[in-house]
């Protein structure tokens, strides 16, 4: 199995700290962002290499976090060639890019370098094993429904199937929201291209909105987190996470 961290964003609302640095490279308790993420895949045996997605204007500094990063799989940056939050390819246009320049044919696992989670990925890829030929999506539980609009609410039936999905309703049925984490089988790779050429195709970069073409495209399950999760989009969430953490 590959990991891809998806770190190409511009992060604009997080200005001035992101104007010219990388948001995934922001600390929380001394560490960067991204040094939390590759201690969970780090404990994945079943991860045999990790690939960062970052753009032009930021990879210098990811090659300096690199160098003075100790990691025991193999990892690699590749730079998605943008120059600016114009010309962003978003996670959508990322993920294609990373599965066609490095020719992907393994299960992959992405994860959004902004995601900041308690939880450990075993327990994720024990779900992903009883569902092991359908893409799965980590969920969380939000403690308020009133702040669910800003992200992809889910609908679940029984087994974690889901059945609906709506990307940033301004009137949310659930507290049920979907993370940046996303396991997709290596025979539905295709998906994002056959995607990124559809007719039917949203300009936003929007990674929730190709989670809801996905999921009625192919049967698509959900594992819930319990712990802490911070989607770290703005100062606010940010500072919570420097708290928290």
């Amino acid at each position: 199995m590959k990991a891809l961290i998806l770190a190409a964003g511009y992060a604009t609302r997080l200005y001035p700290l992101t104007k010219d640095y990388p948001k995934s490279l922001l600390t929380v308790k001394q560490r960067a962002i991204i040094d939390f993420i590759i201690d969970k895949l780090e404990a994945l045996e079943a991860v045999d290499e990790i690939f960062i997605v970052t753009n032009s204007k930021f990879i210098s500094q990811f090659r300096k976090w690199l160098k003075n990063r100790a990691i025991e799989k193999r990892i690699s940056l590749v730079n998605d060639l943008t120059k600016d939050n114009a010309s962003r390819l978003g996670a959508i246009g990322d993920m294609d890019f990373v599965i066609r320049k490095k020719r992907l044919r393994d299960d992959l696992l992405v994860i959004g370098g902004d995601n900041l989670f308690e939880d450990e990925l075993h327990g994720f890829l024990q779900f992903v094993e009883a569902h092991k030929k359908s893409p799965v999506i980590g969920a969380h539980q939000l403690k308020d429904k009133a702040h669910a609009h800003k992200y992809g609410v889910l609908k679940l039936d029984r087994k974690n199937k889901v059945i609906d999905f709506q990307e940033k309703p301004p009137r949310p049925q659930s507290r049920l929201v979907a993370m940046c984490l996303y396991y997709f089988p290596k025979e539905k790779l295709g998906l994002v291209r056959k995607y990124m050429k559809s007719k039917t195709r949203k300009k936003s970069d929007a990674v929730g909105l190709y989670i809801d073409w996905l999921s009625r495209e192919v049967d698509t399950f959900a594992h819930v987190f319990h712990g802490r999760w911070y989607d770290i989009g703005d100062h606010k969430f940010y500072n919570q996470a420097k708290q928290a953490f």
